[in-house]
């Protein structure tokens, strides 16, 4: 079975969300026949790479709230994060372009470091003081030298806008063909989507309905070949 999670590195629920997800995974009976696959989503698309500002004026303007409103919705999401063992500044955190980590976590895919890294990346955006948007490049190299993936290779993709830029506009897309308009969103075998960081049990329904109606496999006869079973292979008679 295959669960994808569309998710931004800019998003706290994400972050909480995923961790909700991997403790009903983690007690699946099946979860090692669970392939777990992380799809772009830009919750500030259009912020230019250059513009960072403080998570609270950020988000006292998006929403039209005050800075102390925006302050109460951080702790509460502290209080949410410490109960599922994460670590999250409720304080000092900054906002910015998430568009080069997504190319980088396509990179990462195919080395088969991509949760590693998204784990490390959240890591870093909700949990350490040094800022993921204001050291340049370098900074998004370290992480994925951390994360297990090679630090030429890391600046080749960042060097070239175009690297992995067309995967992570197509899982864009598909987010919106698929009904989208926030993250984290999961979709199960493409036939079940989870809106939001549900609590855990609510993935765990989720996991069960969804390899309880997987289509049993139907077998094609092969009219009397030759195979290999628990006794041996067959062997040819003259």
């Amino acid at each position: 079975m295959r669960v994808e999670i569309w998710s931004d590195i800019a998003c706290p629920w994400c972050y909480v969300g995923k961790a909700r997800f991997e403790k009903a995974l983690g007690a699946f009976p099946h979860r090692d026949q669970v392939e777990v696959v992380h799809r772009s989503f830009e919750l500030d698309p259009h912020r230019a790479k250059n513009d960072v500002q403080p998570v609270l004026t950020m988000l006292a303007k998006k929403y039209g709230m005050s800075e102390a409103q925006a302050q109460a919705g951080e702790k509460n999401l502290g209080t949410q994060a410490a109960a599922e063992g994460l670590d999250y500044r409720t304080q000092g955190r900054d906002h910015g372009n998430t568009f080069d980590m997504h190319r980088l976590l396509h990179f990462a895919k195919e080395q088969g470091r991509q949760d590693r890294l998204i784990q490390i990346l959240y890591r870093a955006n909700f949990a350490e003081e040094r800022s993921l948007f204001t050291e340049g490049d370098e900074r998004l190299v370290e992480l994925a030298v951390e994360a297990g993936l090679d630090a030429e290779a890391v600046r080749t993709v960042l060097a070239d806008p175009a690297a992995y830029a067309d995967a992570v506009r197509a899982d864009e897309r598909e987010a919106a063909e698929l009904g989208a308009n926030g993250v984290p969103f999961f979709v199960l075998d493409r036939k079940y989507g989870v809106s939001g960081a549900q609590p855990a049990e609510v993935f765990t329904q989720a996991l069960t309905q969804a390899w309880g109606e997987r289509p049993p496999l139907k077998l094609i006869e092969d009219g009397g070949a030759e195979a290999c079973g628990p006794d041996g292979c067959a062997v040819p008679q003259n």
